[in-house]
């Protein structure tokens, strides 16, 4: 069969180059037909407005399939993992459009890179040209402030259901989270991860540093877990049980979440969907708001984020409860330099005691 030529999609006052459109990225299913490249691209211009809320001045890590997404397929997590079918892209890829923009980040190692900084919605759609389903914004603006990329705008509260719960226990606990914030005086917007999971975001003044913004999700989540019992901050899984994860880590510099209005690489070509609180507590399942039915969500009804913006809060309630409620430092992700305060990186089960002082640092026998 002969190659379909390469079309063009409108893109804001932009119109961006699509190779393969007729290229299958997600296969049909039981509730959706199959979805193409150009499909994938259209969809990006379609949802540009609340997408580019969520990415616009931030430096964002690129998720590429280029040859689509199939069941059994896996994503590299490692530098190493050179036969995965998808990755992450942490820099601007080779042949990038003079149109599209960079920021300089630094990682926790200390080492640097240009990554994209989406300022149009063309930059997203030649994203999808790449083969991008999923962006991964970090919590920063990029601003005329030079110290504006340390200082997050963003608290993401990750709600990640456990082996044995699911999308309905975190939508409870979304519930419990939202009172909480509400008794704070602090406005939370939920969205679906485009899996099990709930994020719930809040828009913050950029004052804090990364690990202070970390400190207000365990302090949060430590809250959650005081009024409910189905929540967890534990590390360790062994420990958490069949809970809800409050992941206070996704607050780390360099870690991200799905944006809004990403594509997730699961069946159905799932969307990580804004929607209002109570539109989260009447749903069931969220592999109903995907390619197909968020375009016509949003032709029913505005965006569900687009009053984000206009309150940054303060972060001070949150820091009180890191302050004021017993627990101490948590585990950073395995990547991250040792950390000050921070528990012994041992399994609990296969931790001995004597091998470890009160600061947690190794013993040498």
């Amino acid at each position: 069969m002969a190659k379909a030529p390469a079309v063009e999609v409108q893109a804001g006052d932009r119109t961006v180059r699509v190779s393969s459109p007729d290229r299958v990225i997600y296969e049909a299913t039981d509730r959706t037909p199959e979805v193409t490249k150009r499909m994938v691209a259209e969809y990006f211009a379609t949802v540009g407005d609340g997408l580019m809320r969520a990415l616009r001045e931030r430096p964002t890590a690129l998720e590429r399939w280029p040859d689509g997404w199939r069941e059994g397929m896996r994503l590299a997590v490692g530098p190493k993992d050179n036969d995965a079918d998808g990755f992450y892209q942490k820099r601007v890829p080779m042949g990038a459009p003079d149109y599209l923009e960079r920021v300089k980040i630094t990682f926790p190692s200390g080492r640097t890179a240009e990554e994209v900084c989406p300022t149009e919605i063309a930059v997203p759609v030649w994203c999808a040209q790449m083969g991008t389903l999923t962006f991964h914004p970090w919590p920063v603006r990029r601003t005329a402030d030079a110290g504006s990329l340390d200082h997050p705008d963003e608290l993401r509260l990750d709600l990640d259901p456990q082996p044995g719960t699911g999308f309905s226990d975190a939508v409870r606990v979304a519930g419990v989270a939202r009172e909480l914030l509400e008794e704070l005086g602090i406005t939370g917007y939920p969205k679906t991860s485009g899996n099990r999971g709930v994020h719930v975001f809040v828009r913050i003044r950029p004052e804090w540093t990364f690990e202070q913004v970390r400190h207000a999700a365990i302090g949060f989540g430590r809250e959650l877990e005081r009024r409910d019992g189905g929540v967890t901050t534990a590390w360790w899984k062994e420990e958490r049980g069949s809970r809800i994860f409050v992941d206070y880590n996704q607050n780390n510099r360099d870690r991200t979440i799905a944006s809004a209005y990403s594509l997730r690489p699961l069946p159905g070509a799932p969307v990580s969907t804004p929607l209002t609180w109570e539109e989260l507590a009447g749903l069931k399942d969220p592999r109903e708001l995907n390619l197909f039915t968020v375009p016509e969500l949003l032709a029913d009804r505005p965006d569900a984020w687009s009053s984000i913006d206009d309150v940054a809060h303060d972060l001070t309630p949150l820091l009180e409860l890191w302050e004021t409620l017993p627990g101490g430092e948590l585990n950073f992700p395995p990547d991250y330099p040792k950390m000050p305060g921070e528990p012994p990186r041992v399994q609990p089960s296969k931790k001995v005691a004597e091998h470890w002082d009160a600061d947690g640092n190794r013993i040498d026998k």
